[in-house]
């Protein structure tokens, strides 16, 4: 899909559709809405209720009429819906080229927005569909050009959203293909495909040897189960501008993930590809900084495996022992997130990172505390949490913090080894796994965010079933608030 913006009039553009959004309470200017749409309004066919749809033509365009809601209740997040209820529409009217008219006072945000959610709704995965043929009366699937039309010049704004989201559906790509497809190799491949095409952005892959002979323990038992090669991905971008501190992203990336020993139940393990989400979050969001010239110094850090059982696998009971010397009672395989990241945040702390924040689907108790509305925060930093917080808010993708605190680590303390990665005790599973990350970042500034419950099936109307991408318009944003 081409984006772009322009500073004339929304009827004298190519475009097919036009679309003006119109408020509760407000009225249609008439200068730019023909009285076609001023008739749909006052015939209370267009309502002015958010998410209200109405279609007339006019100067042989279609003109679709969205409403809004109350002006004080619309946010960029309530636009990304919007753009996205729009988008399912002229879906089913075969527009090819649509223009929004920027509403409101001409927010960049909104108008940023208006772009995200047009393209994460336009989204389809058909990398494993067989290609139909005689079928010459098909709807498109995409939309060929989006246009926005505001007073204002808004070309760098619509230029950056639409990278970001593109970025966004790219993990979302990861995210959906199969075990079979997306093994640990093939995503280390990709990351070295991102870097050859990429300025200033190099990666460093490394298979089981290496994470053996760097003493990681912990990651290298969750993979010893399975005939794929694990890979250890590191990926550096620094600009030669940056001034603040060297951030450090660290993705959990487990290619399918069955349990192992300790097996899943069967039904919706298929789901268990999903488990490298925060892997293929970090992998994008570093791709689009690094694409947008952010001044930032960024190093991240994705252990991809999968947990499978087998003769080799790790057993309930064994202990490992991690990079920085910490002792591991592995009292369930299937609690294995926690042991590739224990090594990954190590790598992250040892390469330099100065604030680290890792993304991981790593409890299902995350999804009973909160849902799918938010991914769990939680940190040993105030100032880092409220820099994720506030990059949550302004990208839709929230979080809510949960404490954290020392009697919680006297849960996750080890009987015959120093910590346990699954203790009996069924409390506060979620924060058990922050405390027994912490033990992994020594001093190092450091927020986790569990994104179990929103990293597919998320129900929102831009991304709906399947992969959402969660986390890489968080990372962007987050890097962005670091850049000078």
């Amino acid at each position: 899909m081409q984006v772009s913006s322009t500073t004339e009039p929304a009827g004298a553009t190519a475009a097919d559709t036009i679309v003006l959004g119109v408020f509760d309470g407000g009225e249609t200017d008439p200068g730019t809405a023909p009285p076609e749409v001023a008739e749909l309004l006052s015939s209370g066919e267009a309502r002015r209720s958010f998410k209200a749809l109405a279609l007339t033509h006019a100067a042989g365009k279609r003109r679709l009429v969205v409403g809004l809601g109350k002006p004080k209740d619309f946010t960029p997040e309530r636009a990304r819906v919007a753009a996205a209820v729009v988008r399912d529409r002229t879906r089913e009217l075969s527009a090819q080229t649509l223009c929004w008219e920027l509403p409101g006072d001409g927010d960049p945000e909104v108008a940023a927005a208006l772009v995200e959610g047009t393209i994460l709704a336009d989204y389809r995965f058909e990398r494993h569909k067989s290609t139909q043929s005689g079928e010459p009366d098909a709807q498109p699937k995409s939309l060929e050009r989006l246009i926005v039309s505001s007073p204002a010049d808004l070309t760098d704004t619509v230029a950056q959203a639409a990278l970001v989201a593109r970025a966004v559906n790219a993990a979302r790509d990861l995210q959906n293909r199969p075990g079979n497809d997306l093994t640990p190799t093939a995503l280390g491949e990709y990351a070295q495909t991102l870097a050859n095409e990429i300025d200033g952005l190099s990666v460093e892959v490394e298979g089981r040897e290496g994470i053996v002979g760097r003493g990681m323990g912990a990651f290298a038992s969750v993979a010893q189960g399975s005939d794929q090669e694990p890979a250890l991905i590191t990926l550096r971008y620094e600009h030669p501008q940056a001034a603040g501190p060297v951030l450090g992203f660290v993705g959990k990336a487990v290619t399918f993930d069955s349990g192992g020993i300790s097996l899943k139940p069967g039904a919706k393990m298929a789901e268990m590809k999903f488990d490298m989400s925060g892997g293929a979050a970090v992998v994008e969001a570093v791709a689009a900084i690094a694409h947008l010239g952010l001044a930032v110094k960024l190093i991240a850090v994705v252990g991809a495996t999968e947990n499978l059982p087998s003769g080799r696998s790790i057993k309930p009971g064994d202990i490992v022992t991690a990079s920085n010397g910490r002792t591991i009672e592995v009292n369930n395989t299937d609690a294995e997130g926690r042991l590739v990241l224990a090594d990954c945040l190590c790598h992250a702390v040892s390469l330099g990172a100065e604030r680290i924040v890792d993304l991981a689907t790593l409890t299902g108790a995350v999804i009973i505390a909160l849902g799918s509305t938010y991914a769990g925060l939680m940190s040993n930093d105030e100032q880092l949490a409220e820099q994720v917080t506030a990059a949550g808010d302004r990208t839709g993708e929230i979080v809510w913090r949960l404490p954290m605190h020392p009697e919680y680590d006297e849960l996750v303390a080890g009987k015959y080894g120093d910590l346990d990665n699954a203790p009996e005790a069924r409390k506060a599973g979620t924060i058990m796994g922050a405390s027994f990350l912490q033990n992994f970042v020594g001093d190092t500034p450091w927020a986790h965010l569990d994104i179990a419950g929103s990293a597919w099936d998320l129900g929102r109307a831009y991304v709906g079933k399947g992969a959402s991408g969660y986390g890489v318009r968080l990372l962007v944003e987050l890097a962005r608030s670091y850049s000078v």
